[in-house]
C-alpha cells in the first residue's frame, strides 16, 4: 500500500514537471502580450521598457526557471492585466467556480446513479427506455448549444430565471456564497443544469451498463435464489460492484466540472475561473494563463490519485494484486 502511494506520488510529480514545461512553451508560442497591452502609438523606448518590466526580455528557459522557482515558494507572479498577484485573482474567482461545479456534480450524480441503476434493473420497462432516450440528449447536443437553448427558453421566452452573475451573496459560518440565498439559487440553476447534463448522460449510461453486466453474474443470481431481499441485493451486491467503474468515471468528470466549465461560464456570464481564462487568453495574460492551466493539471492529477486509492478500498482485488507485486 505504502509503496503504491509513493510510486503514484513520484509519477504525479513527473507529470507535473512535464506539463509545466509544455504549458509554458505553448503559452509563449501563442503571441507576444506586449502587442496587446501596449498601445500601437507608444514609442519604441516605452515598448522596450514594458518588455523589460514584464521580464519578457529574458531567454525562455530563464523565464521558465524563474517561474518554477517562484511557484515553489507560492508566488505565481503578477497579472499583466489586473496588476495583482495571480493567486489573489484566482482566489477571488474560485468560489464561483466551486459553487457551480458543486451544484452540477450533485445534480449529475444524484440523478444519474439512481436513474442508471433503475434502467439497468428494468431495461425493458417504459421508464427505463425513457431514461436512455434522455441520456442521448446530453451526449448529442453541444454544451454551448444547451446553454443557449436554456437561456432562450427560461431566460427570454419564459423569463422565470435570471441570466448572468452569481446573484445575491450572503455570509454564514465564515463562508460567503450565493448558495445561502434564494436569489443565488435562481442564478445558478440554469448554468449548473447545463454543465451537469453531459456528465449526467454519461454516468447514466455507465451505471446502466455496469448494472446489466453485474446482474448476469452468478453471485447475484445465487443471492436471489437464497431469498435475499431485493433491496439488499441491489445495494450490497449490484451497486457496490458497479461503483468500481463508476468511481473512475465520476472522478474524471468531477475534474471536468471544476476545470472545464469554461464554455458554460462564458455562455451564462458566470464570474468564475472559466470566464477568467477566456478573458486572459484574449489579452495574452501569460502568468494568469499558465497558473490556471497548471491548476487544472494539478486538479486532475490529485483526482486521479484519489480515485486510485478509492479503487483499493472498493475493490479487494486491487489490494491482492498489489500484495502479490510487493511479495
Amino acid at each position: 500500500m505504502l509503496s503504491f502511494v509513493v510510486q503514484r506520488l513520484v509519477q504525479s510529480l513527473i507529470v507535473v514537471v512535464i506539463l509545466s514545461i509544455v504549458l509554458f512553451i505553448g503559452v509563449w508560442l501563442i503571441g507576444n502580450p506586449v502587442d496587446i497591452l501596449i498601445s500601437s502609438e507608444a514609442s519604441e523606448a516605452d515598448r522596450q521598457a514594458a518588455i523589460i518590466a514584464l521580464g519578457l526580455d529574458r531567454p525562455l528557459w530563464e523565464q521558465y526557471l524563474v517561474f518554477v522557482g517562484n511557484a515553489v515558494q507560492g508566488d505565481w507572479g503578477s497579472s499583466f492585466v489586473y496588476k495583482e498577484q495571480v493567486v489573489d485573482v484566482l482566489l477571488q474567482r474560485l468560489p464561483a467556480s466551486l459553487e457551480l461545479g458543486f451544484v452540477a456534480f450533485v445534480l449529475a450524480v444524484g440523478i444519474s446513479v439512481p436513474a442508471g441503476l433503475y434502467a439497468g434493473l428494468q431495461p425493458e420497462s417504459l421508464f427505463g427506455r425513457g431514461i436512455m432516450a434522455f441520456s442521448l440528449i446530453g451526449v448529442s447536443i453541444p454544451t454551448f448549444w444547451q446553454g443557449m437553448l436554456l437561456i432562450v427558453a427560461f431566460g427570454i421566452a419564459l423569463p422565470i430565471l435570471p441570466v448572468g452573475d452569481r446573484g445575491q451573496l450572503a455570509t454564514h459560518f465564515g463562508i460567503t456564497s450565493s448558495l445561502w440565498t434564494l436569489d443565488g439559487w435562481s442564478h445558478i440553476v440554469m448554468p449548473a443544469f447545463s454543465l451537469a447534463l453531459l456528465k449526467m448522460s454519461l454516468l447514466m449510461r455507465v451505471t446502466r451498463a455496469a448494472t446489466l453486466e453485474i446482474c448476469r453474474l452468478d453471485f447475484v443470481k445465487f443471492a436471489y435464489a437464497k431469498g435475499v431481499k431485493s433491496r439488499r441485493v441491489v445495494i450490497g451486491h449490484i451497486l457496490r460492484n458497479a461503483l468500481v467503474p463508476l468511481v473512475t468515471v465520476t472522478g474524471i468528470e468531477l475534474g471536468n466540472l471544476l476545470a472545464y466549465g469554461v464554455i458554460t461560464e462564458t455562455v451564462f456570464s458566470w464570474p468564475g475561473l472559466g470566464k477568467l481564462l477566456i478573458n486572459s487568453i484574449k489579452v495574452l495574460d501569460r502568468p494568469m494563463i499558465v497558473a490556471q492551466l497548471t491548476y487544472t493539471a494539478l486538479l486532475f492529477i490529485a483526482i486521479n490519485f484519489i480515485v486510485d486509492i478509492l479503487h483499493m478500498v472498493i475493490d479487494p482485488r486491487v489490494k491482492s494484486v498489489l500484495g502479490r507485486r510487493a511479495a
